[in-house]
C-alpha cells in the first residue's frame, strides 16, 4: 500500500501548489513536464517488457487482448463511466466548482491502465515505480486541477485510496498463488501496455492510441502459459 500512499500524498501535494500558485501556472510548463514525464514513464514500460522470458507469449497476448478490448470497447466503456458520474453529480443544484474539481480529478486518477498495471505490480511482485511514476503524473496534473477547480482536486485522493488499495490487495492475494512464469510475463505484457501510456503523453501517433482497450491482454498469459507447456509437453 505504500505506492497508493505515496500517489495520494502527491496529488495532495499538488493540490496544495495549485491552490497557492492559481492564475499563475503556464500552459507550457505544464506541456515540458508532461513530455519529460512521458521519457520516463516509456522507460519504465520498457524495462518491463524486457523482463519477459517467452517474447511470443507478450507478442500473442498483445494481439488477442487488444483485439478482444476493441471488440468490447473498453476504453469508450471507461470513459462513459466517467461521463455518467459528471452527469449525476454536476446536475442542477450541484454544479459547485469544488464537486466539478472532485469528479474530474477522481475519474482522471482512478480510471487508467496505469493503475490497474500499477497495482498488479504493487500487489504481485512489490515493485511500486508504475504506481510511484503515476503519482509523480498525478500530482503535477493536480497543481493545474486544483488552480482551476479548486479544493475538490484534493478530495478525490479519498476514492483513490480506495479503489487502487483494493486493487493492490487483491493482486498480492491472488499473486501468492500464482506460477511466477504467470507473474513475469503479465508484467512484460503490462510493460507493453505501459509503453503505450509514454507514447501518448509524448503526443507522436497522429491518433491516439486507445490503451484501455489493450488491458485484457494482461491477463491472458494465465491461459498462454499453462496451454504452451502443455503443448511442448504434448509435441516433445
Amino acid at each position: 500500500m505504500i505506492a497508493t500512499v505515496i500517489n495520494v500524498a502527491l496529488i495532495l501535494l499538488g493540490s496544495i501548489l495549485g491552490l497557492i500558485f492559481r492564475d499563475r501556472i503556464s500552459p507550457r510548463f505544464s506541456a515540458t513536464l508532461t513530455s519529460a514525464l512521458g521519457l520516463c514513464v516509456l522507460g519504465i514500460g520498457i524495462s518491463s517488457m524486457i523482463g519477459t522470458n517467452d517474447t511470443l507469449c507478450v507478442i500473442v497476448c498483445m494481439v488477442v487482448g487488444t483485439l478482444l478490448g476493441e471488440a468490447l470497447r473498453i476504453e469508450d466503456r471507461l470513459e462513459g463511466i466517467g461521463d455518467v458520474l459528471r452527469r449525476r453529480l454536476l446536475r442542477k443544484g450541484g454544479n459547485s466548482r469544488f464537486v466539478e474539481g472532485f469528479v474530474n480529478a477522481t475519474v482522471l486518477f482512478c480510471v487508467g491502465a496505469m493503475a490497474i498495471n500499477g497495482s498488479m505490480e504493487a500487489g504481485m511482485n512489490h515493485n511500486y515505480d508504475i504506481l510511484i511514476s503515476k503519482g509523480v503524473i498525478d500530482g503535477v496534473t493536480s497543481i493545474t486541477f486544483a488552480a482551476a477547480m479548486g479544493v475538490g482536486v484534493a478530495f478525490s485522493v479519498v476514492p483513490l485510496f480506495l479503489y487502487q488499495g483494493s486493487l493492490t490487495l487483491i493482486f498480492a492475494a491472488v499473486g501468492q498463488a500464482m506460477d511466477p512464469a504467470v507473474v513475469t510475463e503479465m508484467s512484460a505484457v503490462g510493460g507493453t501496455i505501459i509503453a503505450g501510456i509514454a507514447v501518448n503523453m509524448l503526443g507522436l501517433p497522429k491518433e491516439k492510441l486507445r490503451v484501455g482497450n489493450m488491458l485484457p491482454a494482461i491477463f491472458l498469459p494465465l491461459l498462454y502459459v499453462p496451454l504452451s507447456a502443455w503443448l511442448a509437453g504434448a509435441l516433445g
